[in-house]
């Protein structure tokens, strides 16, 4: 099963398009659909000469015509795709913030947030567990970078962003840091967040010569890239 680009000899001489993309097979018995999710990041590459992407093996031929599976009723299927263009950003500009804790010893809560800052015309903020969250719980400091304002964006979005997250080394400038590459679902608010459980554990962060909590003071950092937004289609 794979999406097409309909018509592509029409399309200007050397076009091309970045499209993310999902394709659905109904269940017709239960009415739940059968989901395939491209992977890249990016989003895949159509153009001139690759007009389509998808999987060449969506499903079993023995699964799909078995009746009590509900895709093939009376000799009838239903398929669908979800599909959103990526416009990539030439020339990235990167956005850095630094946050100052302080008093950072006596933090209670279980997750404090930095004041939202902007990069590429989106809020953002950083979120520390200072106890740590998830696998880190007790023994480390989860960070994560996330969206500060998701349902102020269109309904649907994505971004495609580039990010790093630092503890800054106040003494020496050993600076401790996590990077990664996320496509940001706004949509499912679960992956409008981003980081780490495990990012820096206590042990580490709280030796004094190491530099990332001097005089109960911690410096963090995001610098954010955004590479490229999506519009559905």
């Amino acid at each position: 099963m794979y999406l097409v680009i309909a018509e592509g000899n029409s399309l200007p001489p050397g076009w091309e398009i970045r499209a993310v993309f999902r394709l659905f097979l109904l269940d017709q018995n239960r009415d739940i659909y059968l989901t395939l999710q491209d992977t890249a990041v990016k989003g895949r590459r159509f153009h001139g000469m690759k007009l389509e992407s998808g999987f060449d093996k969506f499903i079993p031929q023995i699964a799909f015509n078995d009746s009590a599976n509900g895709y093939l009723v009376n000799d009838t299927c239903v398929f669908g795709a979800e599909v959103y263009s990526l416009s990539m950003i030439k020339d990235a500009i990167s956005y850095k913030n630094t946050w100052r804790i302080e008093n950072f010893c006596s933090l209670t809560e279980e997750c404090v947030d930095s004041k939202p800052f902007n990069a590429a015309d989106r809020k953002w903020k950083i979120q520390l567990y200072p106890m740590g969250k998830g696998s880190g719980t007790g023994s480390y400091i989860s960070m994560y970078l996330t969206l500060a304002e998701p349902q102020n964006l269109p309904p649907a979005s994505k971004i495609y962003a580039e990010f790093t997250l630092r503890i800054l080394d106040q003494l020496n400038r050993n600076h401790y840091f996590g990077k990664g590459k996320i496509l940001f679902l706004v949509q499912v608010t679960s992956n409008a967040t981003c980081g780490w459980p495990r990012f820096v554990s206590h042990g580490y962060f709280n030796l004094a010569t190491v530099g990332l909590l001097v005089k109960n003071i911690c410096l963090v950092e995001a610098e954010v890239i955004v590479h490229g937004v999506t519009n559905a289609l």
